[in-house]
């Protein structure tokens, strides 16, 4: 009996930990030089929202994440009194919570986090918005198509954005019914030409060729605008059988230098299993040479 009242007290504590959301709907914000930034926060099954506490947090890369204040019904609490002249926080409407950065340096950069204290042990954050301080405003996609390839039984979809500014960009697969796809999805890493600042990105879904009549979607969210292409659309855009990374119009699909470094790093994971198996061989040679000495010593 008590192990039954336990489960069922731990299902009514997932399941209402499940309902709690939070969205954070820039994935980026660019701003000027001493200029100021607003990054929302909407909360999503919080029973009470005006009397509930949201954190805000920073992160900047090799350094732990602080947390910079959190309100609930009055006025923001700091964790530094230094804090009070360069952020603040206010609540609007019924589930919003906006955050800002004032009077922007570089050292503001980071990643800036929303979140909600569950209880003491467990914390739900929001995904995440990214302060870049440039002279440089941003620019949406020049671009962005669905390439497709057949091969024996499976269907290979390319998500290819390109030319866009800052290189922050969220992309997801959806199926029809809106639900996200994770399972044989691949999201390359983001890449620039060699000359220039903008930015191109591709991701790959991979699905059985029996679902060719199905419709699925790559969505993108970037600074300047969001997006979402359907797959329907690709049939016009299918791949052939030949060399992608000299054709003139997918060119920037297989970047030459990104195609440069990933076979470098494959050249350096065979040079050092090489390295490994001459190690192995010369400590054979060794011991074959130690060891009838050994027993020779043995014998006298």
């Amino acid at each position: 009996m008590l192990l039954l009242l336990l489960l069922l007290l731990a299902a009514a504590w997932s399941h209402g930990q499940e309902q709690v959301l939070l969205r954070q709907s820039h994935v980026s914000v660019s701003r000027r030089l001493a200029e100021t930034a607003w990054i929302e926060c909407a909360a999503e099954g919080i029973a009470d929202f005006q009397t509930a506490f949201i954190h805000w947090y920073r992160h900047r890369p090799s350094k732990a994440p602080e947390r910079i204040l959190y309100i609930g019904t009055g006025q923001a609490s700091y964790d530094d009194n230094s804090y009070r002249s360069k952020y603040s926080a206010l609540k609007k409407g019924t589930n919003i919570c906006a955050f800002s950065i004032n009077d922007i340096s570089f050292s503001d950069e980071g990643t800036y986090y929303c979140a909600y204290w569950w209880d003491a042990d467990v914390k739900v954050f929001g995904s995440g918005t990214k302060l870049i301080v440039s002279n440089k405003g941003s620019s949406p996609p020049e671009n962005s198509e669905i390439l497709q390839k057949t091969h024996e039984n499976q269907i290979t979809y390319v998500c290819l954005i390109e030319k866009f500014y800052p290189e922050v960009i969220r992309v997801t697969w959806t199926d029809e019914e809106n639900k996200e796809i994770t399972d044989n999805v691949v999201k390359g890493d983001t890449w620039k030409p060699a000359e220039g600042d903008e930015y191109s990105v591709g991701s790959w879904l991979t699905v059985p060729a029996e679902n060719k009549h199905k419709n699925y979607y790559c969505k993108y969210e970037h600074e300047s605008q969001q997006h979402s292409l359907m797959t329907r659309d690709s049939k016009k855009n299918a791949l052939q059988d030949e060399d992608c990374s000299t054709h003139p119009g997918n060119s920037t699909v297989f970047n030459r230098d990104h195609l440069f470094h990933r076979t470098a790093y494959l050249v350096y994971i065979v040079l050092l299993l090489k390295s490994s198996m001459y190690y192995v061989i010369v400590l054979l040679f060794m011991y074959r040479m130690w060891a009838p000495t050994r027993q020779q010593g043995k014998k006298a």
